[in-house]
């Protein structure tokens, strides 16, 4: 697997999102230089250091210590650390940011941290999910909805790498298929 050089910099811990889903991830949000973001569920911060290697300013919960530390070695090693602020706190208490951009939920009850993250959007703000099961997507897909996000949709990445030899091309015997269900939603515009 290939890694772009701010992510070889950065030390695992917990389960990080691959390049095939920041990706995604970055493109359906449309974050840029301007943006603000939430992140929550940092781990390792690898989402969180690819998001503040774009964004103007990004805070990533981390109610675990030693992931909080990790994601804040790995910010530092990645040059990012004047735009991501690591943040101890648990997002199903609540997100104190305001006016938002983005808000990420990568954790085990991020359903439950939907209505914070509508709270936290500005108008036309996204939230986006990564969700390894699909009953967990469901559940996050539900909550976006009464919570009244519009336009919910759930994807998911998969990644076939190619041998190239002088002999002929062919997929390898192996991929990258599934790691998550990706759902994104936005929040209602006034109108």
């Amino acid at each position: 697997m290939h890694f772009p050089e701010i992510l070889k910099k950065c030390k695992r811990g917990p389960q990080v999102i691959l390049p095939k889903d920041i990706g995604i991830i970055l493109a359906y949000s449309g974050i840029g230089k301007n943006s603000v973001v939430v992140d929550a569920g940092a781990g390792s911060g690898w989402l969180a250091v690819s998001l503040a290697n774009v964004a103007k300013k990004v805070t990533a919960y981390e109610w675990r210590e030693e992931f909080a530390e990790l994601a804040e070695k790995n910010a530092k090693r990645a040059g990012v650390q004047e735009t991501l602020t690591i943040k101890r706190a648990n997002v199903l208490e609540g997100i104190e940011e305001r006016e938002v951009d983005l808000v990420t939920l990568d954790l085990a009850d991020s359903d439950k941290a939907v209505a914070h993250a509508h709270a936290a959007l500005r108008a036309g703000g996204t939230i986006f999910g990564y969700l390894p099961h699909v009953e967990q997507s469901r559940r996050f897909f539900e909550a976006c909805t009464a919570a009244g996000f519009e336009e919910p949709h759930m994807l998911e990445v998969i990644v076939r790498d190619y041998l190239v030899r002088a002999s002929g091309v062919r997929p390898e015997n192996t991929g990258l298929t599934h790691t998550a269900y990706l759902v994104f939603a936005v929040k209602k515009t006034a109108k």
